[in-house]
């Protein structure tokens, strides 16, 4: 009798829509469990927001995609696609504020320095007094932050980086962004820290991460091919241009490209679009009700301005937050301080910086010519290179980057999920299936239990991954083995990153793995290349 799951007939295929860290991962799981799907990613390469992008041999991330997981089974994972080729790296970053730079994590004599004894002074009494008198309910980033650090330090390192990045005002971002993001991180245990070792690893102080020698696309290319090595499908430079419906039931998806479309049938389905993009490519289109909260959810977008610097050595760091609001300029990024192997000749250095924009915007239409000169002569005013430095550039725009979490966008939210939910053989997945800000291991976990509820007829909650704040507070050892990751903030916001630092939601642990496919997928991956 012929297995089901490996049936060629396209009627009983999965498809997954979108070829990043959260549709590859469900395709990885899938063929580790018998299935063959299809994924359909609209780039000409795989890895969506965590891909990694090339000019003349540099190599640039896009966003700097720490890889730190409290989940030993992503962790697992990720030893397994790359083995050797997962590098341990140390973690120094600054924040660039009034002509300084502060370490972060804090150091006593260096903040000191760099703030003097008089506003120290004042930063502390404005802590005290908000602790005394905190608000009540903190609705907004600008309550949960005043509340944990005083309004004087908010002001000062918060509320015009946070801006910056957001493109809306502190009073109108919602708290949970914060909850998520520096959770277990206030004035005291920011200065705690720099005196006492902690008993527990809050997020925002991890000093160690893990990364590729190649960047995060190399991850996201080895498990492309890992599900090609299986009998999956990976078809790139494939949007989908509308999905099909009978009812509450997907029966098939348009692709197409240059004016050619084809029908791809399946029995189940995967999306990690956009939610508010599958939503207005559903055929017939929901009701106007759906539509309209679809138009009510926000994103931010950004780009990356990357350049070539002809020097050695630029600056110590793997990349710095600049709080300056005389540049626009919201992060820096060093990728040679992230891996050596980023940059093809040691004696340049390859530069990412993130200005954070929305579609549409003067930065986001802005000529590339424009915006490198830009990037140069921001870098120049921060006194970071010197004139003549630069000697090449490239321009990288990522539209979606971030949903925003606006003061109305749980409702509109809502009324999404509760009409999706009703599909009955579609998942979404991933931080914009979910419209959830979620680091990339987050984003692994909603593809493996998709993955799951499909072949092992389970009914787990994608919801909830990343949805229990207090789960998210700090990272607790256990024996010393167990691991956290940071992507998130110093004592100011830092701006979005893509990592993966929280693991499943309590109540919700995944099942231990079985025994591999390819228990030698690092050195198959080798040989190939």
């Amino acid at each position: 009798m012929t297995d089901p799951h490996r049936s060629s007939d396209p009627e009983q295929q999965v498809v997954i829509l979108g070829g990043g860290p959260a549709g590859l991962t469900a395709g990885y799981e899938l063929t580790r469990l018998g299935h063959r799907p299809v994924i359909l990613e609209a780039l000409p390469q795989p890895g969506g927001l965590a891909r990694t992008e090339e000019y003349k041999g540099f190599a640039f991330d896009l966003g700097g995609h720490r890889f730190f997981t409290k989940s030993a089974e992503v962790a697992e994972l990720w030893q397994e696609i790359l083995g050797m080729d997962f590098l341990q790296r140390p973690r120094l970053s600054r924040i660039y504020y009034r002509r300084r730079f502060f370490d972060y994590p804090l150091k006593p004599l260096n903040a000191l320095a760099g703030l003097g004894a008089v506003q120290a002074t004042l930063i502390i009494l404005s802590y005290l007094r908000w602790k005394a008198w905190p608000y009540r309910q903190e609705h907004t980033f600008e309550e949960w932050v005043t509340n944990r650090f005083g309004r004087r330090l908010y002001l000062m390192f918060f509320k015009a980086y946070t801006e910056k990045v957001w493109g809306i005002p502190c009073s109108t971002l919602r708290a949970e962004w914060a909850a998520q993001r520096i959770k277990g991180l206030s004035l005291k245990t920011a200065v705690l820290s720099m005196f006492i070792k902690p008993k527990t690893n809050i997020k925002s102080l991890v000093t160690e991460f893990q990364y590729p020698r190649r960047g995060p696309g190399m991850m996201w290319n080895a498990v492309m091919h890992a599900v090609e090595d299986r009998g999956g499908v990976v078809r790139l430079s494939t949007p989908v241009l509308s999905v099909a419906r009978t009812g509450n039931r997907i029966d098939h998806v348009v692709i197409g490209d240059n004016g050619r479309t084809e029908t791809v049938r399946g029995a189940q389905f995967i999306s990690s679009l956009a939610i508010t993009d599958l939503v207005r490519k559903l055929t017939p289109p929901p009701p106007v009700e759906i539509l309209e909260a679809a138009e009510r959810l926000s994103y931010r977008d950004f780009l990356t301005v990357c350049l070539i610097v002809n020097r050695p050595s630029v600056f110590p760091d793997n990349w710095i937050y600049v709080h300056d609001p005389d540049v626009r300029v919201g992060r820096i990024q060093n990728f040679k301080n992230w891996s050596p192997e980023m940059v093809p000749d040691q004696s340049k250095t390859g530069l990412g910086l993130e200005y954070f924009c929305t579609e549409g915007d003067d930065l986001w239409t802005m000529a590339d010519d424009d915006l490198i000169a830009l990037g140069t002569r921001e870098m120049e005013q921060i006194e970071l290179i010197r004139p003549g430095d630069v000697e090449d550039g490239r321009v990288v725009r990522v539209p979606k980057a971030y949903p925003v979490y606006d003061e109305r966008y749980r409702d509109h939210l809502e009324v999404i999920r509760r009409y999706v939910d009703r599909l009955e053989n579609l998942q979404t997945v991933g931080r914009n299936g979910l419209h959830r800000y979620n680091n990339q291991d987050h984003a692994m976990l909603t593809g493996i239990l998709a993955a799951r509820n499909i072949v092992l007829n389970q009914r787990r909650d994608l919801w909830s991954v990343n949805a229990e704040q207090e789960y998210l507070e700090e990272i607790v050892p256990s024996n010393g083995s167990e691991k956290g990751q940071d992507r998130t903030a110093p004592a100011s916001p830092v701006p979005p990153q893509d990592q993966s630092d929280h693991a499943t939601p309590p109540g919700d642990r995944l099942p231990g793995r079985h025994t591999p496919v390819y228990s030698t997928l690092a050195a198959r991956r080798r040989h190939r290349e």
